[in-house]
């Protein structure tokens, strides 16, 4: 199978510190991988550097077997990637479906309902103005409006972070419906250790900044040692 986004011994960090060593990984179409890791070991920059957000050392990007490494933000989110980052970048001036509109570009306004339907708690809100919203609907919010560009792969950094239960399973099946409906592809990183491998085919753990293991989420679930010694799975 032709994969969809190939990492290869990719080096990046910010100004002079170096974040990532030699990671390299890759997503098939429409598969589900999680991120995992203690915190500062590198999993939100894994995927800043998905989408050219730091300072590259070495290594390289391919998207649909083509060299990315070179491409700006924008040109890879034109090419399909979306990234929601953990800040739910949401116009606090503009209501829920003026964010919506915004985020079109340039096709139809019918496309909103699409999110509606994703998320019918947005609806509901669609008059509200961004900074009324709670930060579930927020990062509803932020799904939704990347989600309007019509990714192949979603990045989600710690979409869960916060959030009261009730929201973490809604937006949880909203992101498994998008897999199975629609066959986007999702590079998950998160907290919530049990939920990411509940939902997740395939895990990549890191440690300061390199994977140091990989495997089917059942496989992981099942090695004690892997998750003592990588993974923090108090909840």
């Amino acid at each position: 199978m032709s994969m969809l986004l190939e990492v290869k011994a990719l080096e990046a960090g910010y100004g002079p510190l170096t974040v990532l060593h030699e990671v390299s990984f890759s997503v098939a179409p429409g598969e589900r991988v999680c991120l995992l890791g203690r915190n500062g070991v590198g999993k939100s920059t894994t995927l800043k550097s998905v989408m050219n957000l730091t300072q590259y050392r070495a290594g390289s990007v391919y998207w649909q077997g083509h060299d990315i490494t070179r491409l700006s933000t924008v040109e890879r989110a034109r090419r399909g990637i979306g990234y929601v980052p953990q800040t739910r970048d949401v116009f606090p001036s503009l209501t829920v479906e003026e964010n919506l509109i915004a985020g079109l570009r340039n096709r139809p306004r019918s496309e909103v309902q699409k999110a509606y339907e994703l998320f019918p708690r947005l609806y509901e809100r669609r008059n509200n103005g961004g900074q009324a919203l709670s930060g579930g609907e927020q990062q509803m919010l932020s799904v939704a409006r990347t989600l309007l560009g019509e990714p192949q792969l979603l990045l989600l950094d710690e979409p869960l972070e916060g959030l009261a239960p009730i929201i973490c399973q809604e937006l949880m099946h909203a992101f498994d419906k998008l897999s199975r409906e629609q066959h986007v592809a999702i590079v998950l990183v998160e907290q919530k250790v049990q939920e990411a491998l509940k939902f997740a085919q395939r895990a990549l753990v890191l440690d300061h900044g390199a994977v140091v293991y990989e495997s089917g989420t059942a496989e992981l679930i099942n090695d004690s040692t892997i998750l003592d010694r990588y993974i923090a799975v108090a909840e």
